[in-house]
């Protein structure tokens, strides 16, 4: 958790911001991953942009769950959370947050009358498991709320945790003139960031204290918990499956070829018996899936295999944690670059890619291509090819044959060199993903 005092940046603050301000705003609910910061996020809202805040968690608080089983009349529900948060309730200037809400589904229910019935109210929501319960038939308020996903610090807000709010604001101008000047701060921050990753916890005691082992062990708790969670709400028959499935993914990520080989797994394992366990790791915000395309064509969601995919974990520092790659590595020039044939990298590109861009990102190969490309993006009428690489290596075959047969428009490499612009090919640093 953050410390008392210490200020920290989230952009979700400007999307919380523009909510407020919305004609039609409904109840926001907040989708993330345990340990991502939604608690802290929705406290820091409150405490800055509204006169009253009153917090409720139904962590082990049977009696506002009560308060939400017995019926959906508002006014009395209020009455309930201002005797409960001690705050008295005002329409318009108190934020309302409601904690750990998959504790209370009545409670997620209700919030389709107070869409309906009472919307000056501002709601803010959130839950830890809320893909899994939603995913198991709670009466979710379709149509009645609105969305948020949280993910863990992007690079652009690890920079400005470490207090490189300059290096931060520089990549937002895409003014490559003066990004390049700093590409060795860039790639320093970057190095760290790969080891670091983006949980908010390990942010701040890597800020705090420059400790890589102490980083490591917070890693490692985090990791356990989550481990912890698949028994508490998984049934025996599932459980080994999504702990082979978790315990795969650093394996799967560092073979040439990162499709998702279940043969990996288990001798003879089949997709079939391990759907629900990729999906119960996907509604909990633990994995990504980047479903594989087969044609580059638009829209893309039509032309992805739904057989063929990579899975990707929330962050790359915990990546590296479930891997046990050892501190030393960061210290030891670009030879964190090459750990696992680059998974890490990719790792990292696949996160930037879904926290600090608007693109869905797919990746492109057939059962026979010899030019897999690692991503994928449609890009308004394009679709754009995405090269990763690890290193300052960086021969492109695979991407000039895929270029040579579909004639894009632009195709992207994302690397350590800085940004140079080929005409047929853009090469972009690895620490401006954010500018694709």
């Amino acid at each position: 958790m953050w410390k008392e005092g210490v200020i920290m940046q989230r952009f979700a603050m400007d999307k919380l911001l523009h909510w407020k301000d919305k004609d039609n705003r409904k109840p926001l609910v907040i989708m993330g991953a345990r340990q991502v910061g939604k608690t802290w996020l929705m406290k820091e809202f409150g405490k800055t942009y509204y006169k009253k805040v009153a917090y409720i968690s139904f962590y082990n608080n049977d009696r506002m769950d009560q308060v939400f089983k017995m019926d959906f009349d508002v006014e009395r529900i209020i009455m309930n959370l201002n005797i409960e948060s001690g705050t008295v309730i005002t329409p318009g200037d108190t934020l309302i947050i409601l904690d750990e809400i998959q504790n209370s589904l009545k409670a997620l229910e209700s919030l389709k009358y107070f869409c309906e019935e009472a919307p000056e109210y501002h709601i803010v929501v959130a839950g830890s498991l809320l893909g899994v319960a939603i995913h198991e038939g709670v009466s979710y308020p379709v149509g009645k709320v609105d969305l948020l996903d949280l993910y863990p610090l992007s690079f652009r807000e690890f920079l400005c945790a470490m207090g490189e709010n300059a290096l931060s604001d520089a990549l937002a101008t895409r003014d490559y003139t003066i990004i390049d000047n700093f590409s060795e701060k860039y790639l320093f921050w970057m190095k760290n960031y790969y080891y670091v990753g983006g949980m908010p916890g390990v942010v701040e005691e890597f800020r705090m204290h420059r400790d890589y082992n102490e980083v490591r062990q917070i890693q490692s708790d985090i990791i356990r918990q989550y481990e912890g969670d698949f028994g508490k709400h998984i049934d025996a028959k599932t459980l080994p499956r999504i702990r082979m499935v978790w315990d795969s993914i650093p394996m799967q990520l560092a073979k040439e070829n990162k499709k998702f080989f279940f043969g990996q797994i288990k001798k003879g394992a089949r997709s079939s018996e391990y759907e629900i366990a990729i999906q119960w790791l996907i509604d909990c915000g633990l994995i990504h899936k980047v479903n594989r395309v087969n044609e580059p064509h638009m829209p893309l969601k039509a032309y992805k295999s739904m057989n063929a995919y990579k899975l990707f974990m929330l962050d790359v520092g915990l990546l590296g944690a479930l891997s046990e790659l050892a501190a030393e590595s960061i210290l030891e020039g670009n030879d964190i670059f090459v750990e696992f044939k680059g998974a890490l990298t990719e790792q990292y590109v696949l996160q930037q890619l879904i926290c600090d861009t608007e693109y869905t990102p797919y990746y492109f190969g057939t059962e026979k291509s010899t030019f897999e490309q690692d991503f994928l993006i449609q890009k308004g009428k394009d679709i754009i090819p995405i090269e990763v690489k690890a290193e300052g290596n960086i021969r492109s075959r695979s991407l000039k044959a895929y270029c040579d047969k579909y004639h894009p428009r632009k195709a992207v490499r994302f690397s350590t060199l800085n940004y140079v612009d080929q005409g047929w090919m853009v090469n972009i640093p690895l620490y401006a993903v954010c500018n694709l």
